[in-house]
């Protein structure tokens, strides 16, 4: 079963930690070993895994994808935000990560991030958890 996270992003780019919410649905769903599929169905905005211990590496984070990648820059897309669709596509729509003992198995200092890049809007994030 598909299960859906919602997530409420306050600002044009900002990366949230939904860690917890995904743990959460692994939880639930009573798997002990498998695979947990992180899936973001918008394009602009992404999913990563980063650390989650120092709240100055998101906003080292951001600051460089916005030099990477500046919000205006002559694009062409008629909607304005061409930046937010080249970021989202840098980041991905999908991660998966092991589960064991009905746990995320992610390293010491590491989180799930949905990052926003075309905000502030109301998202979806959606979760498979499989056994394997």
């Amino acid at each position: 079963m598909i299960k859906e996270i919602k997530v409420v992003s306050s600002g044009s780019s900002q990366m949230i930690d939904i860690t917890s919410k995904v743990q959460e649905v692994v939880r639930e769903s009573g798997i002990n070993s498998g695979l947990c599929y992180v899936f973001v169905p918008h394009t602009t905005a992404g999913i990563t895994i980063n650390e989650n211990a120092d709240p100055d590496v998101v906003t080292d984070f951001l600051k460089e994808t916005s030099k990477i990648v500046p919000w205006e820059d002559r694009y062409r897309h008629v909607e304005g935000n061409s930046a937010a669709h080249i970021k989202a596509s840098m980041m991905g729509f999908t991660q998966t990560v092991f589960v064991e003992n009905n746990k995320l198995v992610l390293g010491t200092w590491q989180g799930i991030y949905f990052c926003e890049f075309d905000g502030p809007r109301t998202r979806k994030v959606l979760v498979k958890v499989i056994s394997v």
